[in-house]
């Protein structure tokens, strides 16, 4: 009755991000070293509504036969300094050649829209750009902390309502 899937998105790291990864962490430009040292050439975001849904969703993918747990890091019951929330789990799938079967690495994140909200925000206002001075920075950097605190909050209270409505259907 309930699906914990709000919606999915999916992206293959360019070329030029492989390149420049390779470089920042002194390995040769080549396939093998992408594939050998890269986690996250190929991308899945799982966005769901509520945190709980969260880890129903790490729970199902951990059961499947053909996808093995490499990494698993909690930013949700632990989050960055910045605020940033999510669950990242490194896994290895198979992907069916014509003639052969190749384990392949994948970067997964299941977040709330809530924490999907925030994180694409704050990108969108920093991510690779420079901002004035200093004192600027650490003042945007607390009030982009204050918001991730607040969809913090929201997404523990929409939990709670959900909880409310399933008790009230259950009498």
């Amino acid at each position: 009755a309930h699906n914990p899937i709000h919606h999915v998105e999916s992206r293959l790291k360019s070329d030029k991000s492989i390149i420049e990864k390779l470089r920042r962490k002194g390995l040769p430009i080549s396939m093998d070293a992408a594939r050998e040292n890269i986690n996250d050439i190929a991308g899945i975001r799982v966005v769901c509504c509520y945190i709980d849904d969260v880890y129903s969703v790490e729970d199902m993918l951990l059961r499947q036969s053909d996808i093995r747990l490499i990494k698993r890091q909690d930013y949700i019951k632990t989050p960055k300094d910045n605020g940033y929330r999510s669950y990242h789990l490194i896994v290895e799938i198979p992907v069916y050649f014509s003639d052969k079967v190749r384990p392949v690495r994948c970067e997964i994140q299941i977040r709330t829209i809530g924490m999907d909200f925030w994180a694409s925000v704050d990108h969108q206002l920093r991510y690779k750009k420079t901002i004035g001075a200093d004192k600027d920075i650490e003042a945007i950097e607390a009030e982009l902390l204050k918001c991730a605190q607040t969809v913090s909050e929201t997404d523990c209270h929409m939990e709670e309502i959900k909880d409310m409505i399933g008790d009230f259907e259950k009498i």
